[in-house]
This record gives structure tokens, sequence and C-alpha cells, in this order.
């Protein structure tokens, strides 16, 4: 299955009323187990590389490319997303390396400066034929501070689309990013209002501190593109501290990473199962 727009996979999503995963990749074994979880579930995925996953390796062009290259080898379909870009340089790095869309963060700017540096990035990426995301409102945990006046107004979430023509939109319901714990109390009558006034696919950020069943109902409530890092990287870590704890000589990175990347897949198929979970439940084309 050929690498494929990330709109060819959240658009069908959105009709259908169930969510898309879009998890994101550290390491090559991070591409390589949530492709294969996506694989197991027979389900789209989208893989997504950060500013701050970029910065990690000296740069977006390594490990940009090699997830690309993991995508192209899936036997489903599967996008590449540059996850929370608030550089332009580097956004416009990724449309050149072949990425399918980029999450253009500019949600710390005053409304209007917002505005116009969301319209500016998005028709560079559009001319390209590549899909934007953007946020809107606040999600907190970077920084530590989530409070509910930066939750996303839905007049203004409607506007905001309609300025600066991105194809997804970010919004605050209740969520934080680096959550350990799953307990984040969503907002559910924000997401129906949001849903009803925003004219394109909602994307919940920090989606890792989210339990199951509020997962499920996020996306019941009009959530499509589904965010998660911390979840899957504890599950990975978890996996690889096993292994070295029970062989203090072990030298070989393989096998505790391959350790790793196998709890990840495993724990990436279970989450397409409950991201899937609320579609019978959702209306055609809400």
């Amino acid at each position: 299955m050929p690498l494929v727009g990330t709109g060819a996979i959240v658009a069908p999503a959105a009709h259908a009323g169930h969510g898309v995963g879009a998890f994101n990749v550290i390491q090559l074994e991070h591409a390589q187990a949530i492709v294969a979880g996506a694989e197991d579930a027979g389900a789209p995925v989208i893989l997504q590389i950060s500013e701050n996953a970029a910065r990690y390796h000296g740069g977006l062009g390594a490990i940009g490319l090699a997830t690309l290259a993991v995508a192209r080898a899936a036997r489903v379909p599967v996008a590449v997303h540059l996850d929370h870009a608030t550089d332009d340089d580097l956004v416009h790095e990724a449309v050149e390396l072949g990425f399918t869309s980029v999450m253009y963060d500019a949600s710390v700017l005053p409304y209007e400066e917002n505005v116009r540096a969301t319209e500016a990035i998005t028709a560079h990426c559009h001319a390209a034929g590549v899909w934007v995301e953007a946020e809107l409102g606040e999600v907190g945990g970077k920084d530590g501070v989530h409070a509910p006046g930066v939750r996303t107004d839905p007049g203004q979430a409607a506007a905001f689309v309609a300025a600066t023509g991105v194809d997804a939109l970010a919004v605050a319901v209740g969520t934080a990013h680096a959550m350990l714990t799953r307990d984040a109390a969503l907002d559910f009558g924000l997401i129906r209002k949001l849903r009803t006034a925003v004219p394109v696919p909602l994307v919940l950020h920090g989606s890792s501190g989210v339990a199951d069943e509020e997962l499920t109902a996020a996306v019941g409530h009009g959530m499509t593109k589904v965010n998660l890092a911390t979840h899957l990287n504890r599950v990975f870590t978890t996996a690889a501290r096993e292994v070295l704890a029970g062989d203090p000589s072990l030298v070989d990175t393989r096998r505790y990473l391959g350790a790793g990347r196998a709890a990840m897949a495993g724990e990436v198929t279970r989450l397409l199962g409950v991201l899937k979970a609320a579609e019978a439940s959702v209306p055609s084309g809400r």
C-alpha cells in the first residue's frame, strides 16, 4: 500500500464517525511498531514526527526519510505528518521531503497573528498538495498549565477555519500533553458544539491522558484525529526496561528495542480498535 495523503485517511473517518490514530515517531522502531500494529488492526494510521523529535535527531531529514520509507512499505494506508511545528522553515522542509501533512502551531500568538501566520503556511502547503492542521485554544501540559479559560471557543474556531483555510483543527477540550495518568476530564458538551460549528475534522491532542472509554466517547461526540505519544512511549519503555532488568549483562540493543517495538505494536492495534468502536453508534455524515 503506497504512502497516502492525510486527507484520504481523515475525511472518510470523519464521514463514517470513527477515529483515526495519529501516533508519534521518535526512533525508527516507533515507526515500525505503529505500522505493524496498524497492519494487524487492518486500519489506516498516521505517523507523526514532532518538531521536538526533529530537534533530537539534529534535523528532520534522517528520521523523516526513514519514516517515509516505512510508510511506503506498509500494507495499510499510512500518512506521514509533521506535528506541532512552530518553525516555518521546518514546515517547508517537511513539504519538500514528501510529508503528506503538517500541524502548524501558532496558538501561543494573539488571535489575529495566529490567523495571519497560519493562513500563509496553509497557502504554501496547499500549493504543494499538503494537508494542514492548526490549533486554536491551548492544549496544556508542555508548560504544566492547563486552565479552563484557554479552551477553544466554537464561534472563534469557525471564524479561524474560514479565515485560514486549514483542513483540520486541534481544539482544547480538557486534555494536556505528556500525561502519565489516563484521567483527563473531557468537555463533551464543548466537543459537540465545536463539531456543529466547525466544518473541518477536529483533532484531540494530549490523548495519552484519556481513558479508553473516554476516547471512544470523544470520537462519538465529534473528534476524528486522535494524537497519542506519551502512552505509547510508556508501553515501549516498560517492555525494554523489563528485558534489561532480566539480563544485566545485555548489550545488544536489538534485544530490548525489539521488545519495546513488539509491545508498542500490540498497543497500537488495541488502541485503533478503541477509536473505531464509536463508529457503530454515530450516524453517518455527522
